[in-house]
């Protein structure tokens, strides 16, 4: 039994006609038009290092369903998004592949389902597929936006080329202005002396017919304490997010807050002090990443992710020939030098999926406006909204003795 109030289908192949998208759970009377969700497309297709398939798609998300006269209703949200490429493949013959790439879903899809192809498999894993990822996100982030709640992202580090690593900061506005320069970065970075050292290791990739992965960075302000859950495993808020951001093609790390940072630091540089302002409770760090014990905390949220460098290359890796048994190295498919700056925005995406979830499931109901007086209610990070009796108790449960 699936215990989210969210659920969101993809289908579509990387060359077929159309992606099609599923959300269910969307509260009714949310404002919604495709022009929001085609900006969010956009964002997904601007960077530097992307392959020649951006040149060729305008991504636009037609909604075909849940949605009338501009409010969602309530029920199913559909969405279909067309593949431009479609055209130069819908009546050609397709020439066998037979010859997997390593690090790819070629082999092991065909290993799973019994391919006699290998494009079987490219053309489902293909990251063509969070095209639609990033239009259900997109729908998902007007919801939080309707409680105060934005996210944004940039990437910290390409290849050997870095930000020095830090504590996340427990001020959002900080985030907010990290955010805004990014966007005029074309690497996704909000430090230009980075960002130009960035650009200068993508060119050298592109012109030694390789590829670069890097780790990227998503932050979730003004979030109200108390989503998610410690009481069990799959309800954990910090569980949900790592495991969503994870399910982003070429992923292959995640963390929350400063993450494995703290692993080099003592017990008491590793948390969140705390103090009171006023009867507000406060800290000044962030090590958390806006999360302690699965529930949000009220911090900015921020989640990272590791990206490694795409698997299709132009230069060729060894590979075999499933077909002749013989050692063969593989053929190039069209595909990004270097995909980081474009998974921001796909990973915002999942960020705002898991958050949209863990807010409506603690909300309730089943419009905005029935969840607009709830949210207002929420307790916060005060001391009168936590009344401590101070006095001694028992567990009280029956023993066998």
């Amino acid at each position: 039994m699936n215990t989210t109030r969210l659920r969101f289908l993809t289908a579509g192949e990387s060359h077929g006609p159309s992606l099609t998208g599923i959300l269910e759970g969307m509260p009714a009377g949310l404002r919604l038009d495709a022009g929001m969700i085609d900006r969010d497309l956009a964002r997904r297709q601007q960077g530097f290092g992307a392959g020649g398939r951006m040149k060729l798609e305008r991504d636009h998300a037609r909604i075909t369903a849940g949605v009338m006269a501009g409010l969602t209703t309530g029920g199913p949200i559909a969405l279909s998004i067309d593949n431009l490429d479609h055209a130069a493949w819908a009546d050609r013959d397709i020439a066998a592949m037979t010859i997997p790439r390593p690090g790819h879903a070629d082999l092991t899809g065909a290993v799973k389902y019994g391919y006699h192809d290998l494009r079987l498999s490219l053309e489902r894993a293909s990251a063509r597929e969070t095209a639609m990822r990033t239009a259900i996100g997109a729908i998902c982030r007007t919801l939080l936006a309707e409680f105060g709640i934005t996210i944004g992202g940039y990437v910290t580090s390409l290849g050997i080329v870095h930000i020095p690593a830090e504590d996340p900061p427990a001020d959002p506005a900080v985030f907010s202005d990290r955010f805004a320069r990014a966007e005029t970065s074309d690497v996704r970075c909000y430090d230009p002396t980075i960002a130009a050292r960035m650009h200068e290791v993508i060119t050298a990739t592109v012109k030694s017919r390789d590829t670069l992965g890097g780790i990227l960075e998503v932050a979730a302000l003004n979030v109200p304490p108390g989503l998610g859950s410690h009481v069990h495993w799959d309800r954990r808020l910090n569980a949900r997010l790592t495991a969503a951001v994870a399910s982003i093609h070429a992923v292959k790390g995640t963390e929350i807050g400063h993450g494995f940072l703290s692993t080099q630091r003592p017990g008491t540089q590793a948390h969140d002090a705390l103090h009171f302002a006023g009867s507000t409770i406060r800290s000044n760090s962030n090590r958390a990443g806006g999360i302690e014990g699965g529930i949000s905390n009220g911090a900015p949220i921020v989640v990272r992710a590791a990206l490694k460098p795409i698997a299709t290359t132009l230069t060729p890796q060894a590979s075999i020939d499933l077909a002749t048994g013989a050692a063969s190295p593989t053929n190039y498919e069209r595909s990004d030098f270097c995909q980081v700056p474009r998974a921001v925005p796909i990973a915002e995406a999942m960020v705002a999926f898991v958050l949209a979830d863990a807010l409506l499931e603690k909300l309730g109901g089943d419009s905005i406006a029935e969840q607009k007086p709830r949210f207002a209610a929420l307790r916060v990070m005060r001391r009168e909204d936590l009344p401590m009796h101070g006095t001694p108790w028992q567990f009280g449960y029956e023993t066998n003795e």
